[in-house]
């Protein structure tokens, strides 16, 4: 395995064009070219019971069902009006927390089009509740203005939204996921920065790799405040919307799973499918720590768990993946491959003329709702909950397989997420 020098240098690309130290540079092509690898999804591999259409035909123009979803799922308050409160929390590449904002994501409808902001807090007196204040020093800053025609790097999937890869002015690779549920969301960012072998002088040459070094997490309500353990504990969230701040056992993400998968491709476009039945070798939710020695991994209290890539390098695919249980009966997931460091060769004397800039080689989104428990440990499972204290109705009831009879098609199984 390759060892990459522990030290990251965050000055070798500025922007998408200026470079610090050498004399190559990032380039934009201005034509779409047809040599750019495109990577399956790695369900496709797996023996899931999956039931699509042979085809996908498009249901509206791809522009209009992203506006679409981006309305519904999270430009959702009136009018399309929506704040998104949240704490920002980032974690290094040891999984420590190094720092902590109360901010919010909005959005607001402006000349047709909708404009996202955040809201800082800067500087606060704090009162007696935990994230109230008498005196609130905020900053706000513009992000972007999106239309029909303009939704820049975000890509929708059902309740699932993924912005990026997109270079930062610091040099560094943000991959941004959302997934929606309810009043609430988590939101991830995993930033990925320059690195170099072992021994190479970082920005003697082009980088060798990007190495993840910083991951930023958020759970986020369109209630008045960030949610906390106690304002859910003072005004529990009604059915429907997620509860942050709960014990999850891990023997809850082992269940029987089935419900809707988004897929999205460059050359695939939308397809969605019907699963009747979630295989284990597609259940990496249940597998924490992930397939391979390159995936960097979390898990938050609450049912959450982020998988990343810890390297990213050319020719390789690096899969970004979140998995959230808002209730212990709901599963959402989304997956986003990035390519990154794709070089541009001059094809007359094959010199290195710069990058492509990265781009999203998949999405998936999966909304699964339990079907029944696995067998195999139903009695670890009973033997915890009787440590922890009686069995609610709900818990005691039998839970029996989906009815569906696996004729959905995928056309079907897109109009089903476009009308969650």
């Amino acid at each position: 395995m390759v060892k990459y020098d522990s030290r990251i240098t965050l000055l070798w690309l500025v922007g998408l064009g200026a470079v610090v130290k050498t004399t190559y540079s990032f380039v934009i092509p201005t034509t779409t070219t047809t040599s750019r690898l495109v990577v399956p999804f790695p369900a496709a591999a797996t023996t899931t019971k999956l039931s699509s259409s042979e085809e996908a035909p498009p249901i509206e123009d791809d522009s209009e069902i992203q506006w679409d979803l981006f309305k519904k799922h999270h430009a959702k308050g009136e009018g399309n009006n929506a704040s998104w409160k949240g704490i920002w929390t980032s974690y290094d590449y040891i999984g420590d927390v190094v720092d902590e904002t109360i901010a919010s994501v909005n959005y607001a409808s402006k000349d047709g089009g909708i404009e996202q902001t955040h809201t800082v807090v800067v500087g606060a007196k704090k009162s007696d509740c935990a994230t109230c204040f008498d005196t609130m020093e905020t900053k706000t800053f513009p992000v972007a203005t999106y239309t029909p025609q303009q939704m820049h790097k975000s890509r929708l999937g059902s309740i699932s939204l993924v912005n990026g890869p997109s270079l930062l002015r610091s040099g560094s690779m943000a991959t941004e996921l959302v997934l929606s549920h309810g009043d609430g969301r988590v939101r991830v960012v995993f930033q990925h920065a320059p690195v170099w072998e072992q021994g190479v002088e970082p920005g003697s040459c082009p980088p060798q790799a990007l190495k993840l070094f910083r991951t930023m997490v958020s759970r986020e309500t369109l209630k008045d405040s960030p949610p906390t353990f106690e304002s859910e504990e003072q005004n529990p969230p009604k059915p429907g919307d997620p509860i942050f701040f709960r014990g999850v056992s891990p023997f809850k993400w082992h269940k029987v799973w089935g419900g809707t998968s988004w897929t999205w491709g460059p050359n695939t476009g939308n397809r969605g499918w019907a699963i009747e039945e979630m295989d284990e070798m597609d259940s990496w939710h249940g597998r924490p720590t992930g397939d391979t020695m390159n995936v960097w991994t979390l898990r938050l209290p609450g049912g959450i768990l982020i998988q990343g890539p810890r390297v990213v390098q050319d020719g390789e695919a690096g899969l970004c993946r979140l998995a959230w249980l808002p209730d212990d009966d709901t599963l959402l997931r989304v997956e986003a491959s990035v390519l990154a460091l794709e070089p541009m060769i001059n094809m007359e004397d094959d010199t290195l003329m710069g990058f492509f800039p990265p781009a999203l080689g998949s999405l998936r989104c999966d909304s699964l709702k339990k079907l029944r428990d696995l067998e195999e440990i139903s009695a670890s499972v009973q033997t915890e909950q009787d440590t922890m204290g009686p069995l609610d109705e709900k818990e005691a009831a039998a839970q029996n397989p989906s009815d569906d009879d696996g004729d959905n098609s995928g056309l079907d199984a897109v109009r089903d997420a476009l009308s969650m």
